[in-house]
């Protein structure tokens, strides 16, 4: 700055300045943070996942509105940073919500609080995840059954041992895994687990050989058509003889004897 400027707003000198206006008055006369009129929030009532764009993200969600809902509505000048924003609820309906955001933001090295209103109403939609699996949609089954030779073992036994096994598989499954699964079944013979994709049900079969060595029985049948293309449900039949019990977690295991030092 050139000895003499001044701010042609509030004439301080000494300051840097934009187009001849210090940071304080151009930060008055600025708009800094601002939000549209209203905002939209699509979540899945089933599982709180939200509707970005054109995928959902973050399924267990609650259904409360967080920073991390209203925070992508807000709008900045261009040499504004953001700290961080605090909101308050003022009022709320079963479909609307109106708050006052806090934000704390720098502007050409100067902090700044500004006060935002956003009204955000909530649009209440089934994800894909959850339309299919209230609709019994699925497209792979695992079945959990006793070994072929196993026939002295009672049916309630059986399932109990099965259900406990299953347990500690989804514990030990990846989050995709379990999230695919979409209902299961209880039969006299054991259980059947339905799942909305095959790719999960096929990794838990996986683990199941991995865990337990028990082999896999992998069948398909024709479902029908979609999109001019055969669509197939795949079938994974576990088979675990009486002797298999539930595996505790990994580190938990102790290693084979043949392994110990």
């Amino acid at each position: 700055m050139g000895e003499g400027e001044f701010c042609v707003v509030c004439g301080a000198t000494g300051r840097p300045l934009v187009d001849g206006v210090c940071p304080p008055c151009a930060a008055e006369r600025a708009r800094l943070v601002w939000a549209p009129r209203q905002g939209v929030v699509t979540i899945c009532p089933h599982c709180g996942a939200r509707e970005v764009r054109s995928h959902w993200e973050r399924a267990g969600s609650s259904r409360l509105l967080t920073s991390e809902d209203l925070v992508p509505f807000l709008e900045f000048h261009s040499d504004v940073g953001l700290r961080r924003v605090h909101w308050e609820e003022t009022a709320a309906t079963p479909n609307q919500r109106e708050f006052l955001g806090t934000a704390h933001v720098v502007f050409r090295g100067i902090p700044r609080d500004v006060v935002v209103p956003l009204t955000v109403r909530i649009v209440s939609k089934s994800c894909p995840d959850c339309s299919r699996k209230s609709g019994r949609y699925y497209t792979a089954i695992v079945q959990l059954r006793g070994g072929e030779d196993d026939r002295s073992e009672r049916a309630a036994e059986l399932r109990a041992r099965l259900e406990e096994i299953w347990t500690s598989l989804l514990r030990e499954a990846r989050p995709d895994s379990r999230k695919a699964l979409s209902w299961t079944e209880e039969l006299p013979e054991g259980w059947d687990c339905y799942f909305t994709e095959t790719l999960p049900a096929r990794s838990i079969a996986r683990l199941a050989k991995q865990r337990y060595g028990v082999p896999i029985k992998e069948s398909s049948s024709l479902a029908g058509r979609k999109h001019g293309q055969d669509v197939y449900r795949v079938t994974f039949c576990l088979r675990f003889p009486r002797s298999v019990r539930a595996a505790g977690p990994p580190a938990a295991r102790r290693p084979p004897a043949e392994m110990e030092q």
